[in-house]
C-alpha cells in the first residue's frame, strides 16, 4: 500500500539557510520543524523554526555550541513531546 506523498519542505523566506528536520503531527495539524544556525564569535548559535501553511513560529537563538554539529545533536535529543512544549509555549 502506498503511502501518502507529503509535499516538499519549502526554504524559509526569513531563514534561507535553516535546514528542514522533520514534522510534528497531531490529528489533522502538521508542522514542519526548521533548525536554522549561524556563526556567532568562535561559537555557533542555532533557533528552531516551526512552519504550517502560511503560520510560522520561531524560537530565539536557544542553542549555542562551539560546532553546528554539535547543535544538531542538541536538537535530536528533543522529543516529539518537548518540541510541541516549545511549539506552544510561542502562543
Amino acid at each position: 500500500m502506498a503511502q501518502p506523498q507529503q509535499p516538499p519542505p519549502v526554504p524559509l523566506p526569513d531563514a534561507p539557510t535553516a535546514r528542514h528536520l522533520g514534522d510534528l503531527a497531531r490529528s489533522q495539524t502538521r508542522w514542519g520543524v526548521y533548525l536554522e544556525t549561524r556563526p556567532y564569535g568562535t561559537l555557533a548559535q542555532g533557533r528552531l523554526h516551526f512552519v504550517e501553511g502560511s503560520r510560522h513560529k520561531s524560537t530565539g537563538w536557544i542553542f549555542r555550541e562551539w560546532t553546528e554539529q554539535e547543535i544538531v545533536d542538541r536538537f535530536s535529543e528533543f522529543s516529539p513531546i518537548e518540541l510541541w512544549k516549545i511549539l506552544e509555549s510561542l502562543g
